[in-house]
């Protein structure tokens, strides 16, 4: 019993850590992905946005795609395009602190000739 009061703690606490860090996962394949889509030539940044909240409400809850932007950039001096999705994710419990998380995708974007 003694050892149960020790374990139980640990195994929930492996779990969220767990849980998090496939959120965090799951939001930057996502974020990636949505960059390689708005990264055609005749894409645009709304595309990208709208790849990347497609493959979250999938993995993930609908909330987790709530913040995602996309813009034109520069990737390693080539023209690029960069998505950014912000979410929080609860760090302690499902009614306990959240843990504010921001993952970039980047693409080096195709250029007509």
């Amino acid at each position: 019993m003694l050892i149960m009061v020790l374990l139980v703690p640990i195994v929930l606490g492996i779990a969220q850590v767990a849980l998090v860090l496939h959120v965090r996962n799951t939001l930057a394949a996502a974020a990636s992905e949505g960059a390689r889509a708005s990264a055609p030539v005749g894409a645009t940044p709304a595309d990208g946005v709208s790849r990347a909240r497609a493959m979250i409400r999938r993995a993930v809850a609908a909330r987790y795609a709530d913040d995602v932007t996309a813009s034109w950039s520069t990737v390693g001096g080539m023209p690029g395009a960069v998505v950014e999705v912000r979410a929080r994710v609860p760090a302690l419990g499902l009614l306990g602190p959240s843990v504010n998380l921001t993952v970039r995708g980047h693409a080096v974007r195709d250029v007509a000739p």
